[in-house]
């Protein structure tokens, strides 16, 4: 048995290596067949995208403009939210507060998003249409920041956890030299938890830009490249979403077009895992 069980736990541990590299051959199997058919210079640079309707049109920019702008607002919600959060958390809330709180956020942050995506619309869309009258019943603004406040449980939680392993002689330190609490958190705690802050900062927009249901159901379908946050705009997640649904017949050019967006989704996410990670690494203080 003794000799078995690494064995079995290598198995178990090699099923997501393969199935990781399972999803990155398939991907590049397919992405590539889609490029015999469309040069990749006008799929990463065309200002179009009507893969369905004549005439047809692959540039993936409108995709991926719609993309960042849900992202951006996104990160701009759930970022300072989560980090004020993570900052009450970890200097000022007592233990049973702590203990009542954090186990909401980590339940928010269950919540399947499609959930999300109905709130969006039934309630925060009514809510921008009150303030801004030319908004439309999709919007990018709204589903920007029911994105934010969804992965505002993935900030603070991170975040907290970093601060929380300050040790706490540095605190005392400081409180010593005659800091106020508030003086400790900004100047000692955060600082000294950069590189956990920046690098649940970046899993966020990682987070958000990969986000799906709310931004289908929200956002509309509209490949639209706008600076304007109140008009439809379509994700590539969406856009996803919109042709997987069994309409588009296997092998045409528009059903190799899923692929090739997936696999600049893929690319993006890839490299923001990485800069997290080098992020973590370069900014760590050991203590």
């Amino acid at each position: 048995m003794n000799k078995l069980m690494p064995i079995l736990l290598f198995l178990c541990a090699s099923v997501s290596v393969l199935t990781t590299i399972g999803i990155v051959v398939t991907l590049i199997s397919e992405t590539y067949q889609f490029f015999q058919k469309i040069p990749i210079f006008d799929f990463l640079f065309g200002t179009k995208w009507s893969p369905l309707i004549p005439p047809k049109s692959f540039g993936v920019l409108p995709l991926l403009s719609g993309t960042l702008m849900i992202t951006f607002i996104a990160c701009l919600v759930a970022i300072p939210l989560g980090l004020a959060s993570a900052i009450y958390l970890s200097e000022y809330a007592p233990k049973r507060v702590r203990k009542v709180i954090k186990p909401i956020l980590e339940v928010l942050a269950g919540v399947p998003t499609i959930v999300y995506g109905y709130f969006a619309l039934s309630l925060v869309t009514p809510l921008i249409q009150s303030i801004f009258h030319s908004a439309g019943v999709f919007n990018a603004l709204s589903a920007g920041i029911v994105v934010g406040i969804m992965i505002i449980p993935m900030v603070c939680s991170l975040s907290e956890d970093a601060m929380s392993s300050v040790p706490r002689s540095l605190r005392d330190g400081a409180y010593a030299l005659g800091a106020t609490r508030f003086e400790v958190a900004l100047k000692i705690v955060v600082p000294a938890a950069f590189s956990g802050i920046v690098a649940s900062a970046v899993l966020a927009f990682s987070r958000a830009i990969g986000e799906t249901m709310i931004v289908t159901v929200a956002a509309g379908s509209t490949p639209n490249m706008t600076a304007n946050p109140l008009e439809s705009i379509q994700t590539m997640t969406a856009y996803i979403v919109q042709v997987s649904l069994g309409d588009t017949p296997h092998g045409t050019v528009e059903y190799g077009s899923i692929f090739a967006v997936g696999m600049t989704l893929f690319v993006i996410t890839f490299l923001l895992n990485i800069l997290a990670q080098y992020i973590a690494r370069r900014f760590r203080e050991e203590y």
